[in-house]
């Protein structure tokens, strides 16, 4: 089932703008999605990070934690096109990425796009739909392209996926692959608020806050798309010296021998903690990597491409933990 009663996409313009006034305006989008999404800035931090190095997100949450609400706010405050895929046991790929319907009229196969064709793409649930259906996502996340009887068709740009998923609920669930865990960017968990945030969010529903209408709870666009290419355009200068390559490099390289796993990341993973620290940097302020910019984006990009072995599952060892290790072993470039 998809949200038909959204705009058409919109094409992101030519990079171009002062690179300082992006980031002030990134900084304003994180603010202004803070107003309706409370505790969460890690989270509001992380999207922004996808969509500055051309990722994908995957959301891990208890149900009723916001994440839904999340994208719509962030695509509201970046004035983007935003869809919604609710993923079912019956959804078809074509439902996703479109299909060739026969027009009477021309008597012709004429192409109807799907929910795909948006700027960020809201895939709910995305482990309750088979593996046929979850693989027609591996060419638009990988291309950005949708291939339909030997033709790509492009997809806008800016596009991100920004997938769900619920850690407690396995019955009627379709784990995602590893091939398709590697396309995400980020594995960004939603944790429960605090005390303090959820009365915040009680006393905003008694104040008659609707999360169905984002401009009626006072959130606007705060940044464009040219904001954001211009973000991008600085990202892409930002230096990296030799021994961090090599640290990023050597982290990656110690999952592939860790004894609690079966499955490290691969010179892919390695190469999307590059793409991710650079932008996290740049958010930042500075022009440079540093080793902590490494650390600190070095659990959220490699949690989901690893893999743990069954008897570490058992005694009860997760891949954050064993990031943790490998983190307090690696030696740190000074």
């Amino acid at each position: 089932m998809t949200d038909t009663a959204i705009p058409l996409a919109k094409q992101a313009p030519e990079p171009a703008g002062d690179p300082q006034q992006a980031r002030a305006a990134l900084g304003r989008l994180r603010a202004e999605v803070g107003k309706v999404v409370v505790g969460q800035d890690a989270v509001v931090s992380g999207m922004v990070i996808a969509l500055l190095a051309r990722g994908h997100v995957l959301l891990e949450g208890v149900p009723g934690v916001a994440k839904t609400l999340l994208v719509r706010t962030v695509a509201a405050a970046l004035d983007l096109d935003t869809k919604r895929v609710q993923f079912t046991p019956d959804l078809m790929p074509g439902d996703v990425t479109g299909s060739l319907i026969f027009d009477a009229r021309s008597a012709e196969f004429q192409f109807r796009e799907g929910p795909v064709f948006t700027n960020l793409l809201l895939a709910d649930e995305i482990n309750r739909t088979p593996p046929k259906t979850q693989a027609s996502l591996l060419e638009v996340m990988e291309e950005r392209q949708v291939s339909v009887e030997g033709r790509a068709r492009p997809l806008p740009d800016p596009f991100l996926v920004a997938a769900t998923q619920n850690p407690i609920e396995y019955e009627g669930t379709y784990p995602l692959p590893e091939a398709q865990l590697d396309r995400f960017l980020l594995k960004l968990t939603v944790p429960l608020p605090t005390r303090d945030e959820e009365l915040g969010v009680l006393r905003a529903h008694h104040q008659g806050f609707d999360p169905r209408r984002l401009r009626d709870a006072g959130v606007r666009a705060v940044a464009t798309a040219a904001d954001l290419a211009a973000a991008r355009a600085a990202v892409q200068q930002v230096s990296v010296a030799d021994g961090v390559l090599a640290y990023v490099v050597d982290l990656c390289r110690a999952t592939r021998v860790s004894p609690s796993l079966e499955l490290g990341a691969s010179p892919r993973g390695a190469t999307a903690l590059l793409a991710a620290a650079k932008a996290w940097s740049w958010l930042t302020g500075r022009d440079y990597v540093t080793p902590d910019d490494v650390k600190a984006l070095a659990r959220p990009t490699l949690r989901h491409r690893v893999r743990l072995r069954a008897e570490a599952e058992l005694e009860g060892v997760t891949a954050d933990a064993v990031l943790d290790s490998v983190l307090a072993t690696v030696p740190t470039p000074r």
